[in-house]
């Protein structure tokens, strides 16, 4: 039976590494499966998978307008399988056509991406991923800090941590942290530490 997952992870976790190996592993045995990314993410091309150790695969761009139920629908294939990176970045749209995607035409889908952002909040695609997915499973890292799991994701600005902007700041190892809570809170980073009260961030 078909079903809608949601795998997420703190940066650094192995996310598009899990998918690339995933997309392999059906390839492999001649199974044809169907490559998503957002369109928001651009750090390297618009619709490219692309993981820090090189690995790249490109993908079906998603864009606000998109819809991703109508895009799969009109494939001249039925996929094994469709594969999404950069959930965090969809839109409940998006979210609700890919459960359309496992509920009518009975494809699998495995949504890849991050939970929370770095002000601790969830994203719109994580958010309604976590409502409407079958199964969660989390990958996990290590803290940048320490060797405590990892759970939450550090902005980073000039070697000191930012805990207000806007939500979407596309960037890497060069300005986000996979860190615990105790190390979100007070990173032993910068010149000066800032400390915050989870539930009431200072600006």
């Amino acid at each position: 039976m078909a079903q809608l997952f949601f795998k997420y992870g703190a940066m650094n976790s192995g996310k598009t590494i899990e998918i690339l190996k995933v997309a392999h592993n059906y390839e492999e045995q001649n199974k044809h499966v169907v490559l998503m990314t957002s369109g928001i993410d651009t750090r390297d091309e618009i619709g490219i998978i692309s993981s820090r150790i090189g690995l790249r695969r490109e993908a079906i761009p998603i864009f606000s307008e998109t819809d991703v139920y109508k895009t799969v629908q009109r494939l001249p294939f039925k996929p094994y399988c469709v594969l999404v990176d950069e959930s965090q970045f969809l839109e409940k749209h998006h979210v609700i056509e890919l459960a359309r995607v496992v509920d009518e035409l009975g494809i699998p889908v495995m949504a890849f991406g991050l939970k929370n952002d770095f002000r601790n909040e969830l994203f719109e695609g994580s958010k309604y991923l976590l409502l409407y997915a079958d199964k969660l499973e989390e990958l996990k890292t290590i803290c940048w800090f320490c060797h405590k799991k990892a759970t939450m994701n550090l902005r980073m600005n000039n070697n000191q941590p930012v805990y207000d902007g806007a939500q979407i700041q596309i960037g890497g190892n060069e300005s986000y942290f996979p860190v615990c809570r105790k190390h979100y809170v007070n990173p032993p980073c910068g010149d000066t530490k800032k400390t915050v009260t989870l539930g009431d961030e200072e600006n």
